[in-house]
């Protein structure tokens, strides 16, 4: 889940790429001039001595309370859709598993309307999976024959393989907006100038930061100061202040379903199985 140090590295992250667009080992959107962003407040003597060398400090220290600003109901949403890597091939009375299983899946096979079904465990080969299942089936009193990863069933009247996937899924729990200090710590009026422009276009132009939990904060400008009256006079500072609204979810692997069992009427009125 994503929490206020999320948002502190995503803006750093985001204000190192509007000053160094080529990389951090390529000269500066700014010519020869070399920039340290990090996360909190800087420390009096080091940026002094950074200062003296003509190096650009800029910290992202958080301001104020947050606020919460819930508003959306706490539903599950699976993030991305994953498609098993094990394939059930179905020929007659003979299927056959094929590809790489992995963990959380589960493999099932209905015979004669009776399932059967398997959850793979890592380490898992398709004929494992195979063996697993055949050994079902035949401790049930079904005829099933099985090699490498293919099962015959030569007795059977219906036959279904199915595979399915669990999902990794999210729910949001709250929504907070909390504001961010970035402080453009410089050597000269004009390096702040130009500093605070660069830094301010880029996130201008970025209304959502991506998180390291892959939810977004929406980012808007909260405000801003320019600060001179310092006792040295070679600090020169600016203040551009950014309010981000973001998510707390919790995250979850949703199991997936491999066979359901209900009914359907006939126009006769009786109920007939249905296995779906």
């Amino acid at each position: 889940m994503a929490d206020q140090s999320d948002v502190e590295s995503a803006l750093t992250t985001a204000i190192a790429a509007a000053l160094y667009p080529n990389g951090t080992t390529a000269m500066s959107a700014l010519g020869d001039v070399t920039f340290r962003i990090y996360r909190g407040w800087p420390v009096s003597q080091a940026l002094g001595a950074d200062l003296a060398a003509g190096i650009v400090n800029i910290s992202v220290f958080p301001t104020g309370e947050p606020r919460e600003t819930t508003r959306y109901m706490a539903r599950w949403h699976v993030t991305t859709a994953t498609a098993p890597t094990l394939t059930p091939i179905i020929r007659s009375n003979i299927v056959t598993f094929s590809g790489t299983p992995q963990p959380g899946q589960m493999a099932g096979m209905a015979v004669n309307g009776e399932t059967f079904v398997y959850l793979v465990q890592k380490g898992d080969t398709a004929a494992l999976v195979a063996a697993s299942l055949a050994a079902q089936i035949t401790a049930a009193g079904h005829l099933a024959q099985y090699s490498n990863a293919t099962i015959a069933l030569p007795g059977a009247a219906s036959l279904l393989a199915r595979v399915e996937q669990a999902q990794n899924a999210f729910r949001e729990t709250r929504r907070q907006s909390q504001s961010f200090r970035v402080s453009c710590w410089c050597p000269t009026p004009a390096l702040r100038d130009q500093t605070c422009a660069a830094i301010d276009t880029a996130l201008a132009n970025t209304s959502f930061l991506t998180l390291a939990d892959e939810t977004a904060a929406r980012l808007t400008l909260a405000g801003g100061s320019t600060i001179d009256q310092m006792e040295n006079a070679t600090l020169y500072r600016r203040d551009l202040l950014y309010a981000a609204e973001y998510a707390t979810v919790l995250t979850a692997a949703q199991p997936a379903m491999v066979f359901g069992t209900g009914t359907l009427s006939t126009p006769a009125g009786a109920l007939s199985p249905l296995l779906g």
